[in-house]
């Protein structure tokens, strides 16, 4: 029989989790763990190559982040769930392969030179930031990774990953399969503006929201700006609220929606409510369960160091045998 593929993935502690990360994201995941051996972790080292001077509430955003994935179904029997900066073998590894990555590689990752001009006021002039697509190759080749879940602006870092395992495996011998992009299937998720969902919008339903915030929230989401009076037809292809109807409603409210917005006889707020109510019904039970593992920290903490564990046992055994290929560590 042959073995069940293995994925790898992250996500940066940055604060708390929304919709977007659950319908980006964690069904992913969700669904990746039933028939695969996946490891999840939290990238902390992540978090500090745009934001090292902000890392006071990174260690706190660790557990609040693993609470909304444990909330949100990711079971850490079937995943291992454990955080970066707790395997020092990471940064080891970044390291070795620091040294055999041609800077050009870094300097023509698209995202390098789009975040530079996206996030302004940060100082991105710093080897972390460049680098930190080979700390990513090095977290993904660590557990010599079969597949990687990514959205279509990361494919280039999977490629690099796989640019870098071909050079090391020419350089010292066949040591790290090269890993393959798994894109996910689910669309970008717009904000309440209709801008992507992001903290940083302010334009985001989070998951540990109470069922009266999340509907004031999604009932003022932006829908099809032709739609000024109740007595104006719309079109649901230009309404950003419509595409959570898309992932939430059946086929028959589908069908209800979409004529009700093209002859207006259905108001924006009536349409809304129909997908508020699909949303709430998958929401609320991450909703409780969210409260119940707040109340229980030792035990997400335990988790966590479980999860550690036994990653660490996977990165002591790769990194054993790449000492081993690259001719460091012999016996004094």
């Amino acid at each position: 029989m042959t073995a069940p593929a293995r994925i790898v993935s992250g996500m940066r502690p940055t604060g708390r989790l929304h919709l977007g990360h659950l319908l980006g994201t964690l069904r992913t995941w969700r669904e990746l763990q039933a028939a695969h051996e996946c490891f999840f972790f939290v990238a902390d080292w992540h978090a500090l190559t745009t934001d090292y001077d902000r890392s006071g509430g990174v260690a706190e955003n660790v557990v609040e982040m693993v609470i909304d994935w444990l909330a949100s179904g990711i079971d850490p029997e079937r995943a291992t769930i454990f955080v970066q900066s707790a395997i020092p073998e990471h940064a080891e590894l970044h390291l070795l392969l620091s040294m055999i990555t041609p800077l050009g590689w870094l300097e023509r990752v698209p995202t390098y030179k789009e975040m530079q001009q996206q996030l302004t006021g940060r100082d991105l002039s710093t080897y972390g930031f460049l680098g930190y697509p080979v700390l990513q190759a090095a977290d993904i080749l660590m557990y010599r990774a079969a597949k990687v879940p990514v959205g279509a602006d990361q494919v280039p870092h999977v490629e690099l990953t796989r640019e870098i395992a071909r050079r090391f495996n020419h350089v010292f011998g066949e040591v790290f399969p090269e890993p393959q992009a798994l894109l996910a299937a689910a669309p970008r998720i717009p904000g309440l503006d209709g801008r992507k969902m992001s903290k940083s919008y302010n334009n985001a339903v989070f998951l540990g929201e109470d069922a009266a915030a999340v509907n004031a929230k999604l009932s003022r989401m932006m829908t099809d700006p032709r739609r000024a009076r109740r007595r104006d037809p719309g079109d649901p292809d230009d309404c950003p609220a419509y595409t959570l109807h898309r992932i939430y409603c059946t086929r028959e409210e589908l069908e209800y929606t979409a004529h009700g917005c093209r002859t207006a006889t259905i108001g924006c707020l009536e349409c809304k409510q129909i997908m508020i109510a699909r949303a709430e019904a998958e929401l609320g039970p991450i909703r409780e369960r969210r409260h119940a593992l707040a109340a229980r920290p030792d035990d997400v903490r335990d988790v966590i160091v479980r999860g550690n564990r036994r990653a660490k046992a996977v990165a002591e055994e790769t990194m054993a045998t790449v000492r081993r290929v690259v001719g460091l560590g012999a016996p004094l």
